[in-house]
This record gives C-alpha cells, sequence and structure tokens, in this order.
C-alpha cells in the first residue's frame, strides 16, 4: 500500500483511484441534480409567468409587447403572405410581412387598450396561460404559413409563365418581418413617449391636465407631420431623387451617339441642341433606325424616320416647347409623311422604343414621332410632386400640333395617331377633353399599360357593357374602342363592326400599374371578382390594409414577368399599330415577324424605365 506524509510528518494512507472515482461520480450526480432542480424551478416559473412586467408605468419603450397585439400582428402576417398579382421575391414577401404585422399590431394594442378600460379583467393565470400557448405555437404556425405561401406562388408562377422553382427563405422573411415590426413598434412607442413628455411639461407650467392633453396631441401631430413630410420626404426622399435624376439626365447612356441625320433632334441640322436633349431623348434620336435595317426588314427602299424630341432644358415655358417642336417637325418635313405620331413620355421623358420602332418598320420609315420632355424625375416622384404637369405639357403639344395639323387640305395630310404607356397614358388623356375630343382629333390612340387614375380608361371602365370584365371591358360594344392583353384574340372578340379611329388599351389582368389605388385600403376592387383574368390566381383575395401594400409593392416587382404579363407588354404594340394605322398591304404574318424582331432587338430588361 502506498503511504503519503501529512503536514505533521504521520504516514497516512494515499487514496485509492477508485475511491476518486467513486467521489467524482458523486460529485457529478450531486451537480446533475441541481441543474436539472434549477431547470425545472425555470420551466415552473416560466410556465407561471412566460412574460415581463416593466417595473413602472412610465416604461414605455422598454415595456413588454401586448398579447393581443401580437395576435392580431401575427394574423395581418399571415394576411401578407397570401397571393397578389405578381410573383413577388422573399426580400420584398419580408418587408410586406413587416408592413402588415405593424399594422396589425396597431389595430390589436388600440383594441387591448379599449378591452382594459372594461371593469373585469381576467385573472393572471390566464393572461400566462395565453402568452404559453402562443409561444409555444408561433414557430410552428409561422413555418405551415411559409410553406404555404411558397406553394401559391409557385401556382402564380405557373399561371405566368415562369419556372417552378422559387427561392423562398422562410428563415429571411421571418427575421426581416420581424425587423420592420420592431421597427415600427419602436417608432409609435417614441412618438407615445413625445407626446407624454409634452403633456406633462405643459401640465408642470400651469396648463389644465384636458387642456395640456389636446396640445399635447396636437404639438406632436405637428412634429410628426413636418417630420416625415417636409424633412424626410421633401428634403430626404424628394430632394435625393431629384438631384439624382438631374444628374443622370445630364448623362448619356453607354453606346449612345450623336446623330447626323437632319431627320432627328439633336443632329447637327436641329432646331434643339444635343446637350439639351435630356438622357432620354439622346437615347431617343441618338438610337434611330437606319434606312439599311429597315429595308432589311421590309424588303423595299425605306425613308429615314423622323424624331423629333424637345428635352425640358429647351425651353421655359411649355407654350415654348411646343412651339420649337412644331417649328422642329416642320423643318424636318414631318407633315408630309404617311403618319404623324405624338408620344407621351413617362416622367424621365422614356418613351418605348418597341412602340415606336414598330410604327417605322411597317411604314417603311415614312413615319415622324414627337414629344416634349416635362421632367426628367421617375414617374412615382413625378406623380407626388408634378402629377398635372404631365397632362399640361402634353396638352400643349398636342393643340399646337394638331392646330398646323388641321389647317393642312385633308386628302394631303398624314395620318395623326397619339401613343403613351404607362404615366404617359396619363398624360396623353389628359391632353383631350374625353373620349368623343380623342376620336374627333385624331386617327387613333395606342395606349398601354394605363394607370387606374387615368381619366378617360377609368370612364370607359366605369361605364363599360354589362357583363363585361373590368380586366377586360366592352365599351359601347367595341365600336372605337378595344381593350386587349393577347391581342391577336382579344382585339377580335367583339361580334360588331370596329370602326376608325381606333382606340387600342393594352392592359394585363396581372398589371399592378393598372389597378394600384388607394381605394384597395378600405374596399375590395372589381378586379378580384369572378371571373379573374387569364394570369390571376384564383387564391387571391382581399384585405384591408394588406391587399393596398402588396398592389403598392407588387408595381417595384412588375417587371419580373414575361409579357403579357405584369407590366410587361413585350412586342404586342405591334398588333396594335396593325389595327390602329397599318401600312397598305400590311398582312397577319408581317405583324408576326415584326413581332419576332423586335423581341430580338429588345429583350426584357429589369428595372423600371420611366
Amino acid at each position: 500500500m502506498q503511504h503519503t506524509t501529512g503536514d505533521n510528518g504521520d504516514e497516512r494512507p494515499a487514496p485509492s483511484p477508485a475511491g476518486t472515482t467513486e467521489h467524482g461520480t458523486a460529485r457529478a450526480t450531486a451537480l446533475a441534480r441541481t441543474a436539472a432542480r434549477r431547470t425545472r424551478d425555470l420551466a415552473l416559473a416560466y410556465a407561471r409567468k412566460p412574460y415581463w412586467d416593466r417595473p413602472s408605468s412610465e416604461w414605455l419603450m422598454r415595456r413588454w409587447p401586448d398579447l393581443t397585439a401580437c395576435l392580431v400582428a401575427t394574423f395581418f402576417f399571415w394576411l401578407s403572405l397570401t397571393p397578389s398579382l405578381v410573383p413577388r421575391p422573399w426580400y420584398y414577401q419580408g418587408a410586406i410581412g413587416g408592413i402588415t404585422a405593424a399594422i396589425g399590431y396597431g389595430l390589436g394594442s388600440t383594441a387591448s387598450a379599449l378591452y382594459r378600460l372594461l371593469p373585469w379583467q381576467p385573472p393572471p393565470r390566464y393572461r400566462a396561460r395565453a402568452w404559453l400557448g402562443y409561444e409555444l405555437l408561433l414557430p410552428f404556425a409561422v413555418a405551415i404559413m411559409l410553406g404555404r405561401s411558397a406553394d401559391m406562388q409557385r401556382e402564380l408562377r405557373r399561371l405566368q409563365e415562369l419556372p417552378p422553382t422559387l427561392t423562398w427563405h422562410s428563415l429571411m422573411i421571418a427575421l426581416i418581418s420581424l425587423g420592420v415590426l420592431v421597427l415600427f413598434v419602436a417608432v409609435a412607442r417614441a412618438i407615445r413617449l413625445l407626446t407624454r413628455l409634452i403633456t406633462r411639461w405643459l401640465n408642470h407650467i400651469g396648463l389644465p391636465w384636458p387642456a395640456a392633453v389636446a396640445l399635447g396631441l396636437a404639438a406632436t401631430s405637428v412634429i410628426v407631420v413636418y417630420g416625415t413630410r417636409d424633412v424626410v420626404w421633401d428634403r430626404g426622399v424628394l430632394t435625393i431623387a431629384d438631384r439624382l435624376s438631374a444628374a443622370k439626365d445630364r448623362s448619356t447612356d453607354d453606346g449612345v451617339m450623336r446623330p447626323y441625320s437632319p431627320m432627328v433632334s439633336g443632329s447637327p441640322d436641329s432646331l434643339v441642341p444635343w446637350e439639351e436633349l435630356g438622357n432620354k431623348g439622346r437615347t431617343f434620336t441618338g438610337t434611330v433606325l437606319s434606312t439599311e435595317e429597315i429595308t432589311e426588314f421590309t424588303g423595299k427602299p425605306a425613308l429615314a424616320p423622323i424624331r423629333v424630341y424637345v428635352g425640358r432644358a429647351a425651353y421655359d415655358e411649355y407654350p415654348d416647347g411646343a412651339d420649337l417642336a412644331v417649328r422642329e417637325l416642320e423643318r424636318t418635313g414631318a407633315f408630309d409623311r404617311e403618319v404623324l405620331a405624338i408620344a407621351g413620355t413617362t416622367g424621365t421623358g422614356w418613351i418605348n422604343p418597341t412602340t415606336v420602332e414598330a410604327l417605322e418598320f411597317m411604314h417603311g420609315g415614312d413615319t415622324a414621332v414627337v414629344t416634349m420632355q416635362y421632367s426628367y424625375l421617375p414617374s412615382w416622384a413625378s406623380f407626388v410632386v408634378d402629377r398635372e404637369e404631365a397632362g399640361n405639357a402634353t396638352r400643349e403639344l398636342v393643340d399646337a400640333v394638331w392646330e398646323h395639323w388641321s389647317r393642312l387640305p385633308e386628302d394631303d395630310r398624314p395620318k395623326l395617331v397619339v401613343f403613351g404607356e404607362s404615366l404617359a397614358v396619363t398624360a396623353i388623356e389628359d391632353a383631350f377633353d374625353g373620349l368623343d375630343d380623342m376620336l374627333a382629333r385624331t386617327d387613333g390612340a395606342l395606349l398601354v399599360g394605363p394607370p387606374d387614375f387615368a381619366p378617360i380608361h377609368r370612364e370607359l371602365t366605369d361605364n363599360r357593357d354589362p357583363g363585361s370584365p373590368v380586366w377586360r371591358p366592352v365599351y359601347d360594344g367595341g365600336r372605337h374602342v378595344r381593350f386587349a392583353q393577347f391581342p391577336e384574340r382579344d382585339l377580335l372578340l367583339e361580334p360588331g363592326p370596329w370602326e376608325e379611329p381606333r382606340v387600342i388599351y393594352l392592359q394585363n389582368a396581372s398589371d399592378p400599374v393598372v389597378w394600384w389605388s388607394p381605394d384597395l385600403l378600405f374596399q375590395r376592387p372589381e378586379w378580384m371578382n369572378e371571373p379573374l383574368g387569364p394570369d390571376v390566381t384564383s387564391q387571391i383575395d382581399w384585405f384591408p390594409f394588406v391587399t393596398f401594400w402588396q398592389t403598392t409593392v407588387d408595381m417595384a416587382v412588375s417587371y419580373g414577368s414575361p409579357a403579357p404579363h405584369g407590366h410587361r407588354y413585350g412586342s404586342n404594340p405591334v398588333d396594335g399599330w396593325a389595327y390602329i394605322a397599318p401600312s397598305e398591304g400590311w398582312s397577319q404574318p408581317q405583324t408576326d415577324a415584326l413581332s419576332v424582331l423586335l423581341e430580338e432587338r429588345h429583350p426584357p430588361q429589369h428595372g423600371w424605365a420611366g
């Protein structure tokens, strides 16, 4: 046996290895039991009270979330996962989920505050059990919601001819939604805290409490409105958008060169200098079709197309710009061409090249297109700050061109047509006093992707023939006006005669630009009624607040689907011009061939050009 020597020199038996093992095992067992007891105690304590009570009612920012508000927020988050008009990327879904959950939280919090005014309140144990059930079921409910949402998105992709594959980061959607929700709740609590501080200060300096409350609410409202509208929006978002857009307008896109054809603006012979065309104007005139390109398609000698563009920097007042446009048309000999087209532009001054080239190829270059830029801001910013300016500028241009055109001999003047896309539809429609005025002063109109607030479009839709759906309305039996998503089929559905002049609206049933309206906040739209559009899923439904935000975000991703879905119209303008202003002897095979050519020349691009 081994021995050890103690401190006083006595020999003692050394502890055996077995003793050491037994001692260690007993200690580990004791620690495990202690940990188990503590875990059990914590679990029991949590089960008894799975939430945190703030020490004082003064704590506004750091108080525990309201259970009713969380339940309503979760419900609204679930509603946000339902499909809308176009498929959404996962990150946009996260943003929508957070915004709608925040709306639900606010409504639930209000309902909870009203309920707490009642004399009877449930015992604390009910609240604890409700919180515990909510926290246990929430992860499973969210997982099921997100999985179901992915399935609905795949179905929508199938309807809009997109690949069935879908990247749907469920965890990231949940985290983004939670982050947005927390941000909105924190802002709301900060505003409430500010209101309390102002109210108490007013009461402290001598104002009666009711008066202090009223003035505190009024002062906070003024601060919030001024801060969001004047500081954040006007001096922040819009100022940045203005500076970026102005810089873009002064630039020239890659590959765009100054033209030397006297038939276009910006050339050495032009009355409008190249530098004053703006970015979109330089692209419009600098990419004009050559006679060789047109001849290669038609097999016949071609004329050089005329393109007149008056940039915003080239004039001061709208009448001055319109007069300059007419003088430029006279200089180029535009009033001697077969077709003269007045184009509306989007906010940046953009014109869809497919719509212009379709007309130029169709008529062998014997065309003239004129437009006038009224802004360099993107369409959403133009809609906010100068909504009426688009119509005012386009009206001046239409009136000036029409006045000169109408003085020409009737049998010796070009066919006069108008066209526009997206916000430009509103600009064109605002230039006339209604449909009858448009029919009386033009030989036809091609209007693509009209916004809900376009005046003539809304009048036609509201007064459509009974039985026709809002997404494919029939007006006056289709005598002058027809609507189409698939032109080769839709434009011939009406059995009655189609008289001239003709107006064609190209609008997709799934285009959020066509259907977006503030009314979506509180009113179910007609486009959700049966029968639904051909590319709208049957699982779509309307919910207050939710549908509005879904459609708002849909506009940002409306170019994600191929034509004719979302806000993409592809080569459909070719079919439109073939019915409105075809060249002599034009045939359906030529329409099909030109559609293919333009799809090759202008493949789909992501992003909003206007």
